[in-house]
């Protein structure tokens, strides 16, 4: 019968310190972990993006955020077939976004365009919300490279230097079904969602490594961050 106090006491003790331990670790953050593959028309395909140059038909950006809430963005893009026509349009406001849920005024400036090597003078350098815009000849492989202003937001309550803002190509609108690759350089991504897809989670890997799914549809290839913006010179 002593034996069986002293093992229930035992017993009692372990779950004691078990619950306490338990207790004090603390909450473990959400990993964003890899991104369920989704089905049907959502499911998203490899990347057909190679290299470090576009070699197949996609879409490549890159955006370099500021202190100031604003990105440094350049978009690599390679068309199916040569075109004229080029239609530009910002991210949309932020209102609506899932994981932004904040008006936002996004404007793209200081807009340059190199269309098959040359670049295309004489161009309106500024898009908001959308424009088109005529090539003298057909081109195929763009790059362009703007400022992506008023897109946006710091979180509050949070810490200093820390916001949401949404990122799309521009030249989603000449092609939307082009595979799109999203970068964010830097090291200050926290998260990212993508509000567009039937899969909302897109964060990929852990910070400071953190990358957005590859391959997303220009079309719908839209990503609200969470980052630490870098401090203000």
């Amino acid at each position: 019968m002593a034996g069986i106090r002293r093992l229930a006491s035992a017993l009692l003790i372990v779950g004691l310190a078990t619950a306490c331990s338990d207790e004090f670790t603390g909450p473990t953050p959400p990993s964003p972990g890899p991104l369920p593959v989704g089905t049907g028309s959502d499911r998203v395909q490899p990347p057909t993006i190679q290299g470090p140059d576009l070699t197949a038909a996609g879409i490549r950006l890159t955006a370099v955020p500021r202190g100031d809430g604003s990105f440094d963005v350049t978009e690599e893009v390679v068309l199916r077939s040569a075109t004229r026509t080029l239609r530009l349009r910002v991210p949309q406001s932020g209102e609506r976004l899932q994981g932004l849920l904040a008006r936002t005024d996004p404007e793209a400036t200081g807009l340059r365009i190199v269309a098959d090597g040359d670049p295309v003078l004489g161009a309106d350098t500024e898009v908001k919300p959308a424009r088109t815009l005529s090539l003298d000849s057909a081109a195929t492989r763009l790059e362009l490279t703007y400022r992506l202003s008023g897109s946006s937001a710091r979180s509050r309550p949070s810490r200093v230097g820390r916001a949401l803002a949404a990122i799309s190509p521009l030249a989603a609108a000449t092609d939307g079904t082009l595979p799109t690759n999203l970068a964010v350089s830097g090291g200050g991504l926290l998260n990212a969602a993508c509000p567009l897809m039937a899969e909302t989670r897109c964060a990929v890997g852990q910070p400071p490594k953190l990358g957005i799914q590859p391959g997303l549809p220009a079309g719908r290839a839209l990503a609200v961050l969470q980052l630490d913006l870098p401090m203000q010179p």
